[in-house]
Order: C-alpha cells, then structure tokens, then sequence
C-alpha cells in the first residue's frame, strides 16, 4: 500500500509528502493562491498520465514527436462535494507525425492506459480532440 502525508503549515496552506518522497503544495485557498488546489492539481495530473502514455505509444510507433502540450478545463458540480463534471481536453503535437498514430496513441491513453483519466471519468464526461502544429524552423 502506498502512503502520502498531509501536513498543515497554517490558513489553508498544506505540504503533502508522496509516497516517492516527493513534497507538494497545497493552498486551498483561491483567494491566497499560495499554491494549486487539491481539485486543480487533479487536472494537470490528468494531463501529466496520458502525456506520458501518448509519448511513450508514439515512440513505439517510430513517430517523430518534436512537441506535446495539452490543454485541460473542466466544470465543476455547482454543490459539495463539487466534483469535476466536464472536462475538455485538447492535445497540440508537432513533429513527423502520422494522424492515425496519434489519435490511436491518444485513444488508447484515455481508454486503456490512463489510470487518473478512468478514475475522473466516474464524476465527469471526458472529451478531447488534437491538433498536429506545423513546426517552426
């Protein structure tokens, strides 16, 4: 079983320690913003899962990703527990890419792979799209 810790340090400001040791801020005070929000921080975790499994699909492929950015907003339930119920997603690659692989690479990240993806899709619809960027010389 891994374990996280959760310390308080004072309004609503808390130092999370990862099961990897790792430690994180919290603020859950939007006003305060002294860090992300545990809710927010469930977006970019989001987008942190499938970015790795799309990377790692493609380089299987034998695509040539120069760039991976993506983009996630979300809704939230107007009433507690005020959970994410929508969330658009929208990824931007560049590089040799074949438009097949990447949407199968993306596909499979968020219907196979990407645990935090099923876990939020239980509250919320999950949608997404991609865009293949030109490279810059």
């Amino acid at each position: 079983m891994q374990t996280a810790k959760v310390k308080w340090v004072g309004r609503e400001e808390f130092l999370a320690t990862m099961p990897s040791g790792h430690t994180v801020p919290f603020d859950a005070d939007s006003k305060h913003n002294f860090a992300p929000g545990p809710m927010e921080m469930l977006l970019g975790a989001l987008g942190s899962c499938t970015a790795v499994d799309v990377i790692m699909i493609l380089e299987k492929k034998r695509q040539k990703l120069a760039t991976l950015e993506i983009e996630i907003s979300g809704e939230r339930a107007k009433d507690p527990p005020s959970v994410w119920t929508k969330i658009e997603m929208v990824y931007r690659l560049s590089g040799q890419l074949d438009e097949k692989a990447v949407r199968d690479a993306i596909e499979l990240s968020q219907n196979k792979y990407c645990s935090v993806a099923a876990m939020l899709r239980k509250t919320a619809e999950i949608t997404y799209r991609f865009e293949i960027l030109q490279q810059s010389s």
